[in-house]
């Protein structure tokens, strides 16, 4: 074991535990090991002084329930100043662009649009080409990142009129790579707008926020907020930040919000989805589009339609950063479980890995009990496990709660299948998502073959009973 000082834990230094307390606004579920949330505590204590953030708040989510939430500094950075907490107000910069990509998802839901349509089929005049919606959503449609004119984040911005006729376009051929764009979600913001006859922020309150009761989540600042503040790179002073309406590119960055506010779009991301969207329509939100191919780095951050996702060693995330001049910001969930964190900062610079490392030592110190497993399996299935042959490929099949498992879904082409009606399947994983799997039997009833995608799989490699495409060598085996 080690002796090392640095290697131990906040809870071995009951003289740093006091120091931690006295300078945190916390909250904390119940349920959650005290030893948990003092580690959280000491990540987030240590991240504000190592980025020199004048404050920062943070909140961890599970079963769509705040599981922890804390607030480190002041909201002015300054000795004796107003101490931020959960319900302190931030802009969360691009975690805006979540709230524009599910109103529009919603209105494919509606069938009011689909994400193959031309941008230019619903707002006609711009210099966007043919661009899709869904290459919008997901930074595939080569538009320029930034405006023509003044740095947008820090002056008033105009109307859409005058973003569009300045004008803005595309850098590259719409599909071919990815190129975040701020234009394009104010695109999209447009697009929201002239479908409900009404501000883009309209709809997301009336749609989003209302029915979530995020009440505190505005287009600027209300009640406590944290100011916008620069830290100097040099010296331990502070220049403040401007404020103001965006107007047109609103919708790439304006939004406020509290972290307990956030905390309940965390939920949202992590399926607690209300009425509000479909659990279908966010996990295909979740589906890679573009990649993000940086030199040297590793393929491990994508982009969906409206959210980042991320592949860490084949486990996957989803969520969203943010930064506007004075503020950073960032949420995450883990997809499989839906446990999530919100990370807010007032400062232009200076936040490192804190939003991953949180919801990482979340994870690994509050770890979900696996549910029972029970013998729920369906015997009419019997039949169809065991072995079967795809030529001389073995794959074994088998049943695991209603799905029809072949292989080992995630190596090679093994895939789950879910029953879509008699002796019908529907493959759910890697190369055979959505193709049909169909059960084809002989005259006894008995299965003779497995047809998928045109593919025989037969009891034995080969099987020439089976009616193989192609036929079988007459001389069989030798």
């Amino acid at each position: 074991m080690s002796t090392d000082a640095s290697a131990r834990t906040p809870a071995d230094h009951p003289a740093l535990d006091a120091t931690i307390d006295a300078a945190i606004d916390r909250t904390t579920d119940p349920a959650i090991d005290p030893a948990t949330a003092r580690h959280l505590d000491h990540l987030l204590a240590t991240e504000q002084r190592r980025g020199r953030l004048p404050s920062v708040a943070a909140a961890v989510v599970r079963d769509g329930s705040l599981a922890w939430s804390a607030a480190v500094g002041s909201v002015d950075g300054r000795v004796g100043g107003v101490p931020a907490d959960s319900d302190t107000q931030y802009r969360m910069g691009s975690i805006t662009k979540t709230f524009v990509a599910v109103a529009v998802m919603r209105l494919r839901d509606a069938g009011r649009l689909d994400l193959g349509d031309r941008f230019d089929d619903h707002v006609p005049g711009s210099h966007l080409g043919g661009a899709t919606v869904a290459q919008l959503l997901s930074h595939g449609a080569g538009v320029q990142a930034e405006t023509n004119g003044p740095w947008w984040e820090r002056t008033p911005g105009g109307s859409w009129a005058e973003l569009a006729g300045s004008p803005v376009g595309q850098r590259f051929r719409a599909g071919r790579r990815f190129h975040y764009t701020n234009v394009g979600f104010a695109a999209l913001g447009e697009l929201v707008a002239r479908a409900h006859g009404t501000d883009w922020f309209e709809v997301v309150r009336r749609d989003l926020l209302d029915p979530l009761a995020m009440t505190r989540t505005t287009t600027r600042p209300e009640g406590k907020a944290a100011p916008g503040l620069a830290v100097h790179p040099f010296a331990d002073v502070l220049l403040p930040e401007p404020e103001h309406d965006a107007g047109a590119m609103a919708p790439a960055g304006q939004l406020w919000s509290t972290v307990e506010d956030l905390a309940r779009w965390a939920a949202f991301a992590g399926g607690d989805t209300a009425e509000v969207l479909s659990t279908d329509t966010l996990a295909e939100m979740y589906e890679p589009h573009t990649l993000n191919d940086d030199p040297g780095q590793a393929w491990t951050t994508a982009h969906g339609l409206g959210w980042q996702v991320w592949n860490v060693d084949g486990t996957r995330y989803a969520g969203h950063g943010g930064s506007m001049p004075g503020f950073l910001a960032g949420l995450r969930v883990h997809v499989e479980s839906g446990d999530g964190v919100v990370v807010l900062a007032n400062s232009t610079t200076g936040m490192g890995t804190v939003v991953p490392d949180l919801l990482a030592a979340y994870l690994e110190r509050e770890p979900r009990t696996p549910a029972p497993w029970h013998a729920e399996g369906d015997p009419s299935v019997l039949e169809l496990v065991g072995t079967w042959h795809w030529g001389p490929s073995v794959s074994t099949a088998r049943v695991v709660g209603a799905h029809l498992v072949l292989g080992e879904p995630g190596r090679a082409r093994g895939s789950r299948f879910a029953r879509v009606g008699p002796d019908e399947w529907v493959g759910l994983d890697g190369y055979y998502t959505g193709e049909p799997l169909r059960v084809v039997r002989a005259a006894d009833g008995v299965p003779s073959h497995l047809d998928l995608a045109s593919f025989r799989f037969t009891r034995t490699p080969y099987d020439p009973a089976a009616d193989v495409p192609g036929g079988v060598h007459e001389g069989g085996w030798r």
